[in-house]
C-alpha cells in the first residue's frame, strides 16, 4: 500500500534501510565492487547507479532475453557488467562513452569482470557512433545515462533502433528536480518524456532520480492512445 504522502514523493529509504536492502537483494561481488569504487578511485564523479537501480536493469535485461544492448553512457564500466550478467546466452552489448579516461577504465573493469568478449565500449561522441551502430540492430534494450540535454535525441535514435517490444530504459528521468525548470536540457529531457510516451508504453519508476521504463509499441498500436 501507499499513503497519501508516498505519492507524493515522500519516500521512506533511509540510508539504513537502503543499505539493508541493497546488501540483501543487490550485493556486490569483488567485480561489481571494484567497478562502483573505480569512478572514485580514479577521480571521477562517482555517478553510477546505485546497487539497487544496477540489479533492475539486470533483471529487466533478463526478463525480456535480451540479445543485443546498447547502453549509452559508460563511465566505469558498472552498469555494463551489470546488463552483461542480465544477456541471454550468445548476447552482446555495444556501450558507448566519450571520455577517453573513463573509457580506459570500463574497458579493464569490464575484461575482469570476463565480460570482453561480450561487451564492446566505444569511445566518442554518442551522436557519432549511434548511426553506424543501427546496422546491428534492431536492439532489445537501450539504456541511456548520458549527457540529459540529448536525451531526445538518444530517444529517437533508440525508438528507430529497437525491435517492436523492444526496452528503453533511462535514468535520470526527474533531471535532478530540475524537469520543469525553463532551461534547453530540461527542455530536451521533457521532450524526451512526451516523444517517449507517444511511442512506447511508458512508466516513470519513482527511483531516486526517476527511470523511464519504455516498451515499444508496434506500427498499428503506435497511434493509439496508451492503455
Amino acid at each position: 500500500m501507499a499513503d497519501a504522502d508516498s505519492r507524493t514523493g515522500l519516500r521512506y529509504g533511509t540510508p539504513e534501510v537502503t543499505s539493508f536492502v541493497d546488501h540483501l537483494h543487490a550485493a556486490h561481488d569483488p567485480a561489481l565492487d571494484a567497478a562502483f569504487r573505480a569512478a572514485a578511485d580514479h577521480g571521477f564523479p562517482a555517478i553510477q547507479l546505485a546497487p539497487s537501480e544496477g540489479r533492475l536493469v539486470e533483471m529487466l535485461a533478463s526478463m525480456i532475453q535480451a540479445r543485443r544492448v546498447v547502453e549509452i553512457g559508460t563511465l566505469t564500466g558498472y552498469s555494463a557488467i551489470r546488463l552483461a550478467r542480465g544477456l541471454a546466452p550468445g548476447g552482446l552489448l555495444w556501450t558507448i562513452e566519450r571520455d577517453p579516461a573513463h573509457a580506459a577504465v570500463a574497458k579493464r573493469r569490464i575484461a575482469d569482470a570476463g565480460f570482453a568478449d561480450r561487451v564492446e565500449v566505444l569511445e566518442g561522441d554518442a551522436m557519432l557512433e549511434l548511426p553506424p551502430l543501427a546496422e546491428l540492430g534492431p536492439f532489445d534494450l537501450v539504456f541511456l545515462d548520458a549527457d540529459k540535454g540529448r536525451y531526445d535525441q538518444y530517444g529517437r535514435w533508440a525508438h528507430a533502433n529497437l525491435r517492436e517490444g523492444g526496452v528503453l530504459l533511462a535514468d535520470n528521468a526527474y533531471f535532478f528536480g530540475r524537469l520543469l525548470e525553463d532551461d534547453p536540457d530540461a527542455d530536451a529531457m521533457r521532450r524526451f518524456h512526451e516523444e517517449a510516451a507517444e511511442r512506447f508504453r511508458t512508466v516513470c519508476i519513482p527511483t531516486p532520480d526517476g527511470l523511464l521504463l519504455g516498451v515499444k509499441r508496434g506500427a498499428s498500436a503506435a497511434v493509439q492512445s496508451p492503455p
